[in-house]
């Protein structure tokens, strides 16, 4: 993701408005979705392991770092890829959603044309969801429930068409399931990589980066920015589910962190008041599984 991502080695979701995610959870505004990234560092342990812990809802792969242009690069940082499809199907066993974030911090992508947008969208379907390739599968033949759009670099031009050929891939899924689909802006409003793609309102879920960012960072003498950072934020996006990202510990970004007591004391309070309010999203695996932030925080979210 942001900066901080580059500190480790090597480097959305319409939630369908159920009772369970917006109902029942609106009075507490609490809904205990906490998303993680996963894939950056070998040490952060495998993917059953946290889909193990109970602690998420969705893991998202990190990163494919390099696509456009009929290139292709897919960076675990060290994670073994045949491990990886098991993995997948386990998390989904347990009801946790795995998606493939695609950009990062570092790489070379880009899209030069809509021709280009409907060719990666297409490399995606055939090697990471419902397709079929004539080459090797990187997970087998797992598939996975969608894709996170975390860019970064280069150009912001046609990532709304990216979208809206991943999103028509809806329904062609085995049992006929959907594609999710989830992005992670930065929290200045509006992000200027993603803005063409976030208004396509296609997103289900979005994981707003509320860090590396001083300017809306939450913290005591920055209140009044943050909040309205993220009013906007939620009131942009009414057809998905907005999250608060934050790093998982003090050494995962430059800054932004949050302690736990600050979160739910006082952070919580004001994005749970959103009607669109999702969860937390944590960057990384690696981190939370250092500091517990998840698990200190999941009543609370």
């Amino acid at each position: 993701m942001a900066s901080s991502r580059l500190a480790l080695p090597a480097a959305i979701f319409c939630v369908v408005v159920v009772a369970a995610s917006l109902g029942g959870a609106a009075a507490t505004g609490k809904t205990g979705r906490i998303t993680v990234y996963w894939g950056q560092t070998s040490s952060e342990g495998g993917l059953r392991e946290a889909c193990g812990t109970g602690l998420y809802s969705t893991v998202i792969i990190s990163f494919l770092t390099d696509f456009g242009g009929g290139n292709y690069k897919l960076n675990l940082a060290g994670h073994a890829w045949s491990a990886v499809g098991p993995d997948v199907k386990y998390c989904q066993s347990k009801s946790v959603l795995v998606l493939l974030s695609i950009g990062g911090g570092v790489g070379r992508y880009s899209l030069a044309s809509q021709a280009d947008a409907k060719a990666v969208a297409d490399h995606l379907w055939n090697f990471y969801l419902g397709g079929t390739s004539t080459k090797s599968r990187p997970f087998g033949d797992a598939v996975l429930d969608g894709v996170d759009f975390d860019i970064e670099l280069g150009s912001n031009a046609h990532y709304g068409d990216l979208v809206r050929y991943l999103k028509a891939y809806s329904g062609k899924k085995p049992g006929g399931r959907k594609v999710w689909l989830t992005a992670a802006p930065q929290c200045p409003f509006p992000d200027r990589m993603l803005g063409e793609a976030l208004r396509t309102g296609l997103f289900d879920r979005v994981h707003v980066q509320f860090y590396n960012n001083p300017v809306c960072n939450y913290r005591a003498s920055n209140v009044a920015a943050f909040t309205s950072a993220w009013n906007k934020w939620a009131a942009s996006l009414p057809g998905s589910s907005v999250y608060l990202g934050l790093p998982a510990a003090s050494g995962a970004a430059n800054n932004g962190y949050v302690a736990p007591a600050t979160l739910k004391e006082n952070v919580l309070p004001i994005v749970q008041k959103s009607k669109n309010y999702g969860g937390i999203m944590l960057w990384s695996r690696y981190w939370d599984k250092q500091t517990g932030y998840s698990k200190s925080v999941k009543s609370a979210v």
